[in-house]
């Protein structure tokens, strides 16, 4: 081979220097926001943002646990702000989008985490209201929450959104009915807005976790983190740092031709 023309093992290891200089700061000077980030995967998430080189903007209902996360980011050296808001109110959303451009200047990343849902029961058997919380948090939120992200996006030439959409955003599960229709909601949701906005500089992909271990998860199990082992195929759930290492990858430009797309992070349940 011409001394002009490297071989390929001189060019993986190209890559890879190339690579090692920017795999932990991907997102260096970047600003993103999470929903749902006191806790379990948003909480992994802003943390990985932040050990990306990303400025986070905590959001979620409760004040406390959004500032224990920002104090885990300053003492790593990292920079975030903590934005007490109810991704159920649809204003409240918008608000903390256009607080966190009004601090930062802009908004680069989003991950739309916040989600959740009771106990498994019957459609029949669930409650309205219930019903009514279930879809209003895991799909309504997230379609406000793109909504707004999107509209700030355009204005900045362009960005990454990603959203928390569930292996039951792929399948059917008993029990769930309300939780697995907003979820598969946010997956359409995922790939239309990807449609209208791909020549635009804005991506958007769903992250698909299986069972998570997240506080949610351990409530609906009375804290069995077991309970799945049997049916994963991986033998067991899923962490949360698992989750935010997926997320980071798809608000990275180690993924810039990736769009609209579902990505599975469940121990290969959904192989089955």
């Amino acid at each position: 081979m011409s001394a002009d023309h490297p071989s390929r093992m001189a060019m993986d290891q190209i890559l890879e220097q190339k690579l090692e200089g920017r795999i932990k700061m991907d997102l260096q000077g970047k600003i993103g926001i999470v929903t749902g980030a006191g806790t379990g995967m948003g909480r992994a998430s802003a943390l990985a943002m932040a050990q990306a080189g990303a400025t986070v903007v905590l959001v979620g209902r409760r004040p406390e646990p959004l500032e224990s996360v920002k104090a885990e980011i300053e003492a790593a050296g990292g920079t975030a702000h903590a934005h007490p808001a109810d991704v159920l109110d649809r204003l409240a959303i918008k608000g903390a989008i256009e607080a966190a451009v009004s601090r930062f200047g802009r908004l680069d990343l989003a991950f739309n985490n916040a989600g959740g849902h009771n106990d498994f029961k019957p459609i029949d058997q669930t409650p309205e209201d219930e019903a009514e919380w279930v879809i209003d948090l895991n799909f309504k939120a997230v379609y406000w929450g793109v909504k707004y992200q999107v509209e700030q996006m355009l204005r900045t030439g362009g960005g990454i959104i990603v959203n928390n959409a569930s292996i039951f955003g792929l399948k059917g599960s008993a029990g769930i009915a309300h939780y697995v229709a907003s979820k598969h909601a946010v997956v359409g949701l995922t790939k239309a807005v990807s449609l209208e906005y791909a020549k635009q500089g804005i991506r958007v992909n769903a992250v698909c976790p299986g069972g998570t271990e997240t506080p949610n998860f351990l409530r609906v199990t009375d804290g069995d983190a077991h309970i799945m082992d049997g049916v994963v195929p991986m033998g067991r759930i899923g962490r949360p740092s698992e989750v935010a290492e997926a997320v980071v990858w798809l608000m990275s430009e180690r993924s810039a031709y990736v769009t609209g797309s579902t990505l599975s992070v469940d121990g290969g349940l959904i192989a089955g």
